[in-house]
């Protein structure tokens, strides 16, 4: 995954079987990437692409930037647009355990923590169909 810093990192998902591959090449994503690397089908995962999901019936989207985005854009929340992200979450302060809990989709398909908007510079992030969902 090209990150927008020169920098390219390898990102192994679940996602086979629910997002084709051809939904992926090619195209702009949300990803988490100071997640401390975890070796995932013996390869090491770099950072994670981030979806809206629904168990009833079975559906995952990855998270779509806005219009215009390019990669390595900052990727905020509203009302916490000056905070500084962790260099890496450390697995044993399970902060983005804590934290998912309250990452949803709205009524609107837009992204939000706690009922704060994710957006970047440009506008909301967004999927494209999964309502009042969970983003993992």
């Amino acid at each position: 995954v090209d990150l927008g810093n020169g920098e390219e990192r390898t990102v192994v998902s679940g996602l086979a079987g629910l997002v084709p591959m051809e939904e992926l090449q090619d195209r702009l994503g949300v990803f988490l990437c100071n997640l401390k690397p975890v070796k995932m089908r013996g390869v090491e995962s770099k950072a994670m692409l981030m979806c809206a999901s629904v168990n009833e019936p079975r559906s995952v989207e990855p998270l779509d930037p806005p219009e215009g985005s390019a990669p390595g854009e900052r990727v905020f929340f509203e009302d916490h647009e000056s905070g500084k992200p962790d260099e890496e979450l450390k697995p044993k302060k399970k902060v983005w355990e804590q934290l998912q809990p309250d990452l949803r989709t709205n009524g609107d398909c837009v992204a939000e923590w706690q009922g704060c908007i994710m957006k970047t510079k440009l506008g909301n992030i967004t999927c494209k169909s999964l309502k009042s969902s969970p983003i993992k």
